[in-house]
């Protein structure tokens, strides 16, 4: 199942994308969506290329009654990002992939921060996938509404984090 987005930040590539590092603005996102974050790593100088391990406890309530009774009351998502060093106009670009613990979902998008002028814009392109046999596209078009929403409330909480810091 196709991901994707698109929204412009009036503020710099180099703003949004340290928000975006934040780990006071990721535990702000994972308690927004009645989680925590678990741990946040970052490998390498963000200045240039670097890598990124996010874990958060997520509920499950917005799940339908069936996968709840699957995976139970909380999922464990952990976040991986390989951020490519900037580009000589300052856009950037992330490889996300997310695995779900108890879930047999794979979760695979490319996150571009796109210099415009002094604004962002943010482009995310993905796919969510199953390996469970003749039911996976079931459960990966089930979740995919559910992991858009998610990767979209970093993009749409920055602004105010933005705003507010």
């Amino acid at each position: 199942m196709a991901l994707s987005a698109s929204t412009t930040l009036p503020h710099s590539v180099d703003r949004v994308a340290a928000v975006f590092i934040d780990e006071d603005f990721l535990r702000h996102t994972s308690e927004l969506v009645g989680g925590s974050l678990e741990s946040f790593t970052i490998e390498g100088d963000p200045a240039g290329a670097f890598n990124t391990t996010t874990v958060r406890t997520l509920p499950t309530t917005r799940l339908p009654d069936i996968a709840r009774k699957f995976v139970g009351e909380t999922l464990t998502v952990t976040q991986k990002e390989q951020w490519e060093a900037p580009a000589a106009d300052g856009s950037r670009s992330s490889n996300i992939a997310l695995k779900i613990s108890g879930a047999p979902l794979d979760v695979t998008a490319v996150q571009r921060l796109v210099a415009d002028g002094t604004s962002t814009r943010i482009e995310l392109d993905g796919t969510v996938s199953s390996s469970v046999p003749f039911l996976g596209g079931k459960i990966a078009d089930a979740a995919e509404p559910m992991v858009g929403k998610a990767l979209n409330i970093q993009s749409q909480q920055a602004q105010a984090w933005l705003e507010s810091h």
